[in-house]
């Protein structure tokens, strides 16, 4: 039996109303692999996408065969630019030979991101059997996507808070722009601002680069930092010394200075979550904004993430996929989390009152929308495991603040 095996079943047993869900996970995860088509070249793009993103492709099969086959086709694309960033970041070739290093990443992918460049055809031949709407709505993005992401070949690092918003703008602000034009394109929503597209994206993927600071730093054979110097150098010399256990104080301060950073764009994602029409859609846009705000307030204060693998339990993941169907749960999730998190923050944090006054801006949203008596709670407040339990009085400043105590698996 795997670790993970083991791990999963020892989380069931310390929460077991997570049994249900992860059964119907697991019954939509072989019903998805099912649908998988006949013909060679949408096989090969329904397994490849089950295989670079599991839970992606999951939700995906959420909705209509023709948005399906469009966002299948727009996830690969980001593929590709995904391989770009993974390869290309931190100056390793020069802007102006970008379409040539394209040749380089053939033979310098790694498992299934390799297969995927190796057999790329399969997804142009897919492609062009896309309706024409759809075709130039990927093809748009994709291209602003790979501009923006050459500019930053030649940069070592991200300095200022300026850079970071750029970078996240060009790999992932531009997957919500995209999508907003599928959306669009398939008559199914109105065309959404682009303002609040950009946030959908942007917090995803600064919730992304916090989770991921170790894994990007011990990247080999360039470390990768997206951590913006503008941030990291108030605390520590250089980005690698926040993995030292003698830097666990500050390391953690950088930390929470940049999940407070994150959440500045909830407000907009509530506000396009709400404006969406179909129930496909809305599950697609908002499960993963919800496990965003869940991995959130599972690392900060969290000095795991300077020592290994920060997630989300697959219980939750699973409770999270089968229980957002409504605006209404999408409030209820954004509060209890946004609660959770208030609890861990402490007035020794030098960010503590920006942390705390955006964090109220979001539960002041949940409890305006009027729905919070609907919600499907994920935190059982007398469950001793989610450390701090849900403040609601004016003393939840006063936690205790120890960056040695790890909370790696309290979801």
């Amino acid at each position: 039996m795997s670790h993970d095996t083991m791990g999963t079943l020892k989380a069931v047993l310390q929460h077991p109303d997570d049994f249900y869900p992860l059964m119907k996970l697991m019954m939509a995860t072989k019903q998805a692999e099912k649908q998988i088509p006949t013909e060679p070249h949408w096989g090969f793009c329904y397994s490849m996408l089950h295989k670079v993103s599991r839970s992606f492709g999951l939700v995906i099969q959420q909705l209509g065969s023709e948005l399906r086959d469009a966002q299948e086709k727009n996830f690969l694309n980001f593929g590709i630019e995904i391989i770009a960033k993974k390869y290309l970041y931190g100056g390793h070739f020069a802007a102006l030979k970008f379409v040539e290093s394209m040749l380089t990443f053939l033979i310098c992918g790694t498992k299934e991101y390799r297969i995927l460049m190796d057999q790329f055809h399969h997804v142009s031949t897919a492609f062009l059997e896309l309706n024409g709407s759809y075709q130039e709505a990927i093809e748009d993005i994709t291209m602003k996507m790979g501009a923006g992401m050459a500019k930053f070949i030649c940069k070592e690092e991200v300095v200022s808070m300026a850079d970071y918003d750029e970078y996240c703008h060009y790999v992932a602000g531009h997957v919500g722009l995209g999508l907003s034009k599928l959306f669009y394109a398939s008559g199914k929503e109105a065309m959404f601002p682009e303002s609040t597209s950009n946030s959908m994206g942007l917090f995803l993927q600064k919730t992304n680069i916090v989770r991921d600071f170790l894994e990007d730093i011990n990247e080999q054979p360039k470390s990768r930092v997206y951590w913006p110097r503008q941030v990291w150098s108030k605390y520590a010399s250089k980005p690698e010394d926040l993995k030292h256990k003698e830097n666990s104080v500050k390391a953690i301060q950088c930390l929470n200075d940049m999940i407070t950073n994150a959440l500045i764009h909830i407000e907009d994602c509530l506000k396009y979550l709400s404006g969406i029409r179909d129930p496909a859609i809305f599950k697609f846009c908002a499960i993963p904004q919800i496990m965003a705000i869940g991995t959130l307030t599972l690392c900060y204060n969290n000095i795991g993430v300077f020592r290994g693998v920060v997630k989300l339990r697959r219980g939750l993941t699973a409770k999270i996929i089968d229980q957002t169907k409504t605006m209404a749960d999408v409030y209820g999730a954004f509060y209890d989390f946004s609660l959770s998190l208030r609890s861990k923050v402490n007035l020794k944090d030098p960010n503590a009152h920006t942390t705390v006054s955006r964090i109220e801006i979001v539960l002041k949203i949940c409890r305006d929308s009027g729905t919070l008596h609907k919600r499907k709670s994920y935190i059982a407040d007398n469950d001793s495991s989610y450390g701090p339990p849900l403040v609601r009085d004016s003393n939840f400043l006063k936690c205790p603040y120890n960056p040695n105590i790890s909370t790696t698996t309290i979801f």
